[in-house]
């Protein structure tokens, strides 16, 4: 291994350094989608439910798509629906009127599945910057792949702060001291 590798799209065969902005992108994704796949095994001993679907379900769904976005990434066709974006922002909207309106940042704690849900959250901000990264270099990327990554980490960030809220935990915010 010489340190290249290539896309299934990759015209003439033609090798890219690994070092490549789009396999920072597509190691990033496959990262989330991995972590995910630990979030979705706590979610499911957990049991809890939102708009009538397990946790573990809607995880799931989001490791579904994260396919898609990876299948892009490389040069398919393939892209994000708007319709995952709305399911995802009814889902935060959901959230959002359970819980008390959030006025600070908050310490990152709480239950063991919120703890590995705002992890799942970091990874997908640090995917969302790779990603955007390799837009900037010309690689075709949808605004809705865009808009998905971004809005799935609100969405992660909604259901740690739903599960620590299932579970009677109070947030907690930073002293700043």
């Amino acid at each position: 291994d010489e340190g290249t590798t290539k896309l299934f799209t990759t015209p003439n065969g033609e090798r890219l350094a690994k070092t490549h902005p789009i396999f920072e992108a597509l190691g990033t994704v496959d990262e989330l989608g991995s972590f995910l796949g630990l979030v979705k095994i706590k979610a499911e001993q957990s049991g809890l439910v939102l708009q009538e679907k397990m946790i573990a379900e809607i995880i799931h769904h989001t490791q579904q798509q994260l396919f898609i976005v990876q299948a892009e990434l490389a040069g398919s066709e393939m892209s994000i629906a708007e319709e995952r974006i709305e399911e995802m922002q009814q889902l935060i909207t959901a959230i959002e009127h359970a819980l008390p309106p959030i006025k600070t940042f908050f310490i990152s704690g709480g239950t063991e599945l919120a703890s590995l849900v705002d992890t799942a959250r970091t990874i997908t901000r640090r995917a969302e910057r790779a990603i955007l990264r390799v837009k900037e270099n010309d690689v075709q990327v949808q605004q809705t792949t865009c808009t998905y990554i971004n809005r799935l980490s609100s969405l992660l960030y909604a259901i740690a702060r739903y599960v620590n809220h299932q579970a009677g935990i109070t947030e907690e915010n930073p002293l700043y001291k």
